[in-house]
């Protein structure tokens, strides 16, 4: 993995949500995980069907953050250096996933939420 992958606090995060210029936020975990659990206002994009992104996020400078499941999750940190080898100059990995949204207080979506 390149050092230079960029990476994000769950505050930072949830701040950078709420403004006015949200990122895209992409859960790269396969479509059942997605749906049992999520960062609310995320996309499901498993890191299988990245290349997915291209139609999503047509812009390459748009802020794009992915993440996954925790910090030892390595599906987040696979799909944001693809990303980055498709152009896409504006990527971060929040590192910490869902569980780390969680620990730091804020809510999650979906069936098992």
């Amino acid at each position: 993995m390149p050092d230079t992958l960029t990476t994000i606090t769950a505050d930072d995060l949830k701040e950078e949500l709420e403004s006015d210029q949200p990122p895209v936020l992409i859960n790269t975990l396969p479509r059942d995980a997605y749906e049992a659990k999520h960062i609310p206002g995320s996309v499901s994009v498993p890191t299988g069907d990245i290349d997915q992104v291209e139609a999503l996020v047509p812009d390459k400078d748009e802020q794009i953050v992915v993440y996954c499941a925790n910090s030892d999750c390595d599906a987040s940190p696979e799909a944001a250096q693809k990303l980055e080898e498709k152009g896409y100059t504006n990527v971060a990995d929040f590192e910490a996933g869902y569980a780390g949204w969680r620990q730091s207080g804020y809510p999650l979506a979906g069936e098992e939420a």
